[in-house]
């Protein structure tokens, strides 16, 4: 699936290449036993049957998606860095970046509170 993510990355606006690139890396060293997958369009790493996280490209922003769990566990340090959150995603831009040590925090919690 490593193909899939690739093409998503590179069919991504320019601008958010690199962050993506960044923010697979940093999933990647987060959950080394997670498969890489795309579902709904969309790139993700897989734990057994459950989505632990997946990242997605807009036209303007970038957002990370993980377990509401693993948002609330982090709400500090996401507000410090002025991002904006849903439930189950964080969204960020090249204007505010979301950092590698907060990415790899949320995709730990996220696959703590999955249960595996």
């Amino acid at each position: 699936m490593t193909a899939d993510h690739d093409a998503y990355i590179a069919a991504a606006p320019e601008a958010f290449r690199p962050m993506l690139r960044q923010l697979r890396a940093g999933l990647s060293r987060a959950l080394p036993d997670a498969e890489e997958v795309i579902m709904y369009g969309m790139p993700g790493f897989r734990i057994g049957d459950t989505i632990v996280a997946g990242y997605a490209a807009f036209s303007k922003q970038c957002g990370l998606y993980v377990d509401p769990g693993a948002i609330a566990a982090h709400a500090d340090e996401i507000a410090s860095l002025k991002l904006k959150t849903t439930k189950t995603g964080v969204t960020f831009s090249t204007s505010k970046p979301i950092t590698p040590e907060l990415v790899e925090k949320l995709a730990v919690s996220s696959r703590g509170a999955t249960g595996r």
